[in-house]
């Protein structure tokens, strides 16, 4: 295989990223949509410009490290257990009926049960990058739409943790002779992080606060040493970069940490997002197309109407909780990751990671569509809409 320049695949990548999410946002589309789009026209398997993604996604992987990273340090420890216990339940009661509607399809369709909780599992989460690039916070009304959607996602985002170091734990490619270690490296990284935060970081911080460019190079390092550290231990990256976004989120300049590292993280995610696309095969269309059609459907009517009941019954207003629901109606970027960790790990097959890719979009599409319809987001369709 010819190696291909990098400038120009980096050229594509952006390029035609850019290209199409200017078409997206005439569309009333999220973005996320155009790099994904992107990247199925440029891959081997539509225009062929892009012949190997898997460079590509090696890179990419950094870009969720980062996304983690800066939602580990959204989660001040103490606001973080305040706004669990308000979603908590919601969120753990929802995960289940989305976990048992995904099962459901799978085992229907006649997919083994590995695979059928597999793809279950995927579907318990909302996109927290959809969920709050559409929502504004010029009201009162969204700024209280906002918490609560805040505080699911951050559950979920819990949730989504917790199923990403079990698919680590019972990985077919991992040595069973480190289960033992991996047991107890979660604990151990833990303690190890938060006490390196204290007892180092933070001096390092407040010695030189105001070398910006100093701040900056040491928190992309600090997120690299942990993740690197995670998978020292038998864990994955993903993980230990959410754990040294918690253990910094209690530092003074955890705000400036996560807004200038957002260029950073977004620069990878498009890479992320676009490797998902030149990876997906549209041969696959034909075998799984039934399976992902039914699980968007489902999860597009049936997340909205969960969500409302369970907001309604914890005190919320029926129409707020309404919007709540069709604002977190979609499935989950970290669909995709637990889909990619599971095929790379052999747990699933290419054709059951294809059924969650597919059904993930098909929901980004349709649910950013119904959200810009009906309520306000930045990029609404009417200026009533916009200035609300």
């Amino acid at each position: 295989m010819v190696e291909q320049p990098f400038i120009f695949v980096t050229f594509l990548i952006f390029f035609g990223a850019a290209l199409l999410a200017t078409v997206a946002l005439y569309a009333r589309q999220a973005m996320i949509v155009a790099y994904i789009f992107a990247g199925v026209l440029a891959g081997p398997h539509v225009l062929g410009l892009v012949t190997d993604a898997a460079w590509i996604e090696d890179l990419s992987e950094v870009g969720i490290m980062f996304l983690l990273y800066l939602l580990g340090l959204n989660m001040e420890p103490r606001q973080l257990w305040r706004m669990l216990g308000e979603a908590l339940g919601v969120t753990l009661l929802s995960s289940v009926v989305f976990f048992v509607a995904g099962l459901g399809v799978m085992l229907l369709a006649g997919w083994t049960t590995n695979e059928a909780v597999l793809v279950g599992a995927a579907m318990m989460f909302s996109s927290t990058i959809i969920g709050l690039k559409l929502l504004p916070t010029t009201t009162l009304h969204h700024r209280h739409t906002g918490q609560l959607m805040i505080s699911v996602l951050l559950a979920q985002d819990l949730l989504a943790i917790l199923v990403l170091v079990v698919l680590q734990e019972t990985n077919a490619a991992a040595p069973s002779a480190g289960t033992g270690l991996r047991l107890f490296a979660l604990p151990l990284l833990l303690v190890l992080t938060f006490a390196c935060e204290k007892v180092l970081l933070e001096p390092l911080i407040a010695r030189f606060d105001q070398i910006q460019e100093y701040l900056f190079l040491l928190v992309i390092g600090w997120c690299l040493a942990v993740a690197e550290a995670a998978a020292a231990l038998g864990l994955s990256h993903e993980i230990g970069a959410f754990i040294a976004g918690v253990a910094l989120a209690t530092c003074p300049v955890a705000a400036f940490v996560a807004d200038s590292l957002r260029p950073l993280r977004d620069f990878f995610l498009v890479m992320f997002f676009f490797a998902l696309g030149a990876g997906f095969d549209l041969g696959l269309l034909s075998a799984i197309w039934g399976e992902a059609l039914a699980l968007s459907l489902l999860m597009l009517a049936g997340k909205p109407l969960v969500f409302r009941w369970l907001f309604i019954r914890a005190g919320e207003r029926a129409r707020q909780s309404l919007e709540v629901g069709v604002r977190l109606g979609q499935i989950s970027e970290f669909s995709f990751l637990i889909a990619v960790m599971a095929q790379s790990g052999g747990l699933l097959s290419p054709l059951g990671g294809a059924i969650v890719k597919l059904a993930t979009l098909l929901t980004f599409v349709i649910s950013s569509y119904l959200i810009v319809m009906r309520y306000p987001t930045p990029i609404a369709v009417s200026d009533s809409l916009r200035r609300d």
